[in-house]
Parts: structure tokens; C-alpha cells; sequence
């Protein structure tokens, strides 16, 4: 049971999360919490916040098992979309009604996999302070668990220079069990709630790193507090 994509190469989307949970080291320091509370087993949609390019490969790195995200598909061009596609990773469209990647996805899911999603859809501030229902259709198409995580530092400073070696912090949260109700609303009610989970756990990431509420939207890469 490989629980990827059809097509996907096992071997080398391992070979994926190793350069993933290795590669970023010498650029930055990396403090990851809560890694034990990822399920070992069993479908699981992963959610997260979004600010930058780099955040998708480290968590693809860091995590004890094998993952598909729901990746843009504007990355899929060339040498680097064989290389996503062959380590199992699914194009999606923005702003477009496309069943196929989420269909690919629930496949995964009753397979007993871990898919991974950005429900900001964009990357911003990395605050959720909006989702799409993704995520919550996910869910209640596979019955998956939902695991929230968080991540902070990545996003380079407007104002200023990177930090040499910046901290980032990836604080995993507890998984759990979402019940979907029919319909749009129902689609719309459980978004609005992995939309305040996951955002109330930047908000503790936040407050660990000592960064202040109004001070989120500039946060400096590599900007902690004394918390480990």
C-alpha cells in the first residue's frame, strides 16, 4: 500500500522527504513541536497556514509518513512538474470548479493516506483569516481526521534583510474528528471551523514565539521568542 497517486513513485517521493527534512537546515533553524501527534495510520487531511513558497516542503519533510498536498498547478511546468507528479503530489487550479485533483485526493484518503491542505488558498499573512471548503469536502467524502499545523519564520521581511539562519517554528496540533453536514451549508459551517482551529493555533505559535498580534502581517523571518 503505498497510499499515493497513481503513476507517483514510491522511492522517490521518499527520497522527496528526505531532501525535505534535510535540506533546509543550513538556511534555517528548524524547531518543530508536536510531531508525535500525527497519526501513523489511517486517513488524515492535513491543514495549514500559508505565507510562503518554503512551508509546503518542510512540512512535507518533517512529517513521520508519506503525504499528498494540493499543489498549484501553475508549478507543474516542465522538469518541475514531473518531479511533483512523480512524488505523488496532485495540481489544483485556483478559482476553478475541478473535481479531478480532489477526486484524486479522496482516493488517497480510502486508501488510508494523509492529504495535505492550504485552506487560505493563496499564500498571505499566513492568519487564516479566510478558508475554502476544500479541506471540510475532503473530510466528508473520506471520513478523514483533521490535523491542524502551524508555521512561522519563513516569509522573508519586506522592510528589511533576511536574518542569516532564521528560527522557524512548526507547532502540529491535535488531530481531530469533523462531522460534515449536507449541502453548501454544511460544506460552509465546517470550514468556518477548521478555518478558527487552525487559525487559533498560528495564534499560539504566535504568542510562543512572543510575536504581538498587530505585529503578524510584517513579521520578520527568524523573529522568536525565548520559548523552545
Amino acid at each position: 500500500m503505498t497510499q499515493l497517486p497513481p503513476g507517483a513513485l514510491p522511492w522517490l517521493h521518499d527520497v522527496g522527504r528526505f531532501i525535505g527534512r534535510v535540506g533546509f537546515r543550513p538556511a534555517f533553524r528548524l524547531r518543530v513541536r508536536g510531531r508525535e501527534r500525527v497519526p501513523r495510520t489511517g486517513p488524515v487531511v492535513l491543514v495549514a497556514n500559508h505565507s510562503s513558497m518554503v512551508e509546503p516542503q518542510i512540512i512535507f519533510g518533517l512529517l513521520p509518513r508519506r503525504s499528498v498536498f494540493l499543489v498549484k498547478a501553475e508549478l507543474f511546468g516542465g522538469i518541475a512538474g514531473w518531479g511533483l507528479r512523480a512524488i505523488g503530489q496532485v495540481p489544483v487550479r485556483r478559482g476553478e470548479v475541478d473535481r479531478a485533483p480532489l477526486t484524486t485526493a479522496v482516493a488517497v484518503l480510502r486508501d488510508g493516506g494523509l492529504v495535505g491542505v492550504f485552506p487560505e488558498g493563496t499564500r498571505g499573512s499566513g492568519d487564516v483569516a479566510a478558508a475554502e471548503q476544500g479541506a471540510a469536502w475532503l473530510v466528508r467524502s473520506s471520513g478523514a481526521v483533521v490535523l491542524p499545523v502551524a508555521s512561522r519564520g519563513t516569509r522573508r521581511p519586506a522592510d528589511r534583510r533576511r536574518r542569516f539562519r532564521p528560527v522557524v517554528d512548526v507547532l502540529v496540533g491535535e488531530p481531530y474528528p469533523l462531522v460534515v453536514g449536507k449541502g453548501r451549508a454544511g460544506l460552509a459551517e465546517a470550514t468556518e471551523q477548521i478555518r478558527v482551529r487552525l487559525a487559533d493555533l498560528v495564534r499560539e505559535l504566535d504568542a510562543a514565539r512572543g510575536v504581538a498580534p498587530d505585529a503578524r502581517a510584517s513579521e520578520p523571518a527568524g523573529e522568536s521568542g525565548s520559548h523552545d
